[in-house]
């Protein structure tokens, strides 16, 4: 189990354009406590509220372990000075995907979160480091991040830590959903676990029921390819 992790950074970001888009991916770290409720951290903007943020991505967590990796491995991220480039609202150091689990609980200040899902990168991550492909990087890496729903609410802030309070029994680690969702997607023993997941946000489990269901995966080209006319505007 992951034992206390000290928050490196507490972050939040305003709607603002990001090339032709309107995205708060760009998030700045805050000085003191902010106030975390169930949707999410007081002062965070979110460019598309259809699909982002609410109770189930109240909190996005990226470690802080994969920036110089990205810095050595693709030239679009070496811009990236400080915690913040992924829109994530909480850094750290030694939690990642391979650590965590879905429906981990976390004290962390004031406040008591639960992993939910995963985060499924979007084509903004191709606007935000000017590449066309990041996304699809981001995706095929595994080094999404993740998303908390909130159980307290209450304030966090940097140098608190998030202190492991319970892994529910048999919990599949947050790596271990990515690989099953993305190079097996259609492997039905999996899908039928990911499907009953109790800790498991709706949505991923009704996309598990769906792809049994239909024997075909969803389209991931939407999500990922920066859409033709934001392309061309882009230039």
């Amino acid at each position: 189990m992951s034992g206390a992790s000290p928050v490196l950074a507490v972050l939040t970001g305003t709607a603002a354009p990001l090339g032709p888009a309107r995205s708060a991916i760009a998030k700045i770290p805050r000085s003191g406590p902010v106030f975390l409720g169930r949707d999410g951290l007081e002062g965070d903007q979110c460019g598309d509220t259809r699909v982002h943020g609410g109770a189930e991505k109240a909190l996005h967590h990226y470690p802080q372990d994969h920036y110089e990796p990205w810095r050595r491995w693709h030239p679009p991220a070496a811009a990236l000075p400080q915690p913040g480039a992924f829109g994530e609202n909480v850094s750290t150091l030694g939690m990642t995907e391979a650590e965590v689990c879905i429906g981990d609980i976390y004290r962390v200040g004031g406040a008591v979160v639960q992993i939910s899902q995963p985060r499924q990168p979007c084509w903004k991550l191709n606007l935000r480091f000017a590449h066309p492909g990041f996304a699809r990087w981001v995706q095929d890496s595994g080094w999404t991040g993740w998303y908390y729903r909130v159980l307290e609410e209450g304030a966090i802030a940097q140098g608190d830590a998030f202190v492991l309070v319970q892994r529910p029994p048999g919990a599949w680690s947050v790596a271990r959903l990515l690989s099953a969702w993305y190079r097996t997607p259609l492997d039905a023993r999996r899908l039928a676990a990911i499907a009953t997941m109790p800790s498991l946000s709706d949505k991923w489990r009704r996309n598990a029921a769906r792809r049994l269901d239909t024997g075909t995966v969803e389209d991931w080209a939407p999500r990922l390819e920066t859409p033709p006319l934001v392309a061309g505007q882009e230039d």
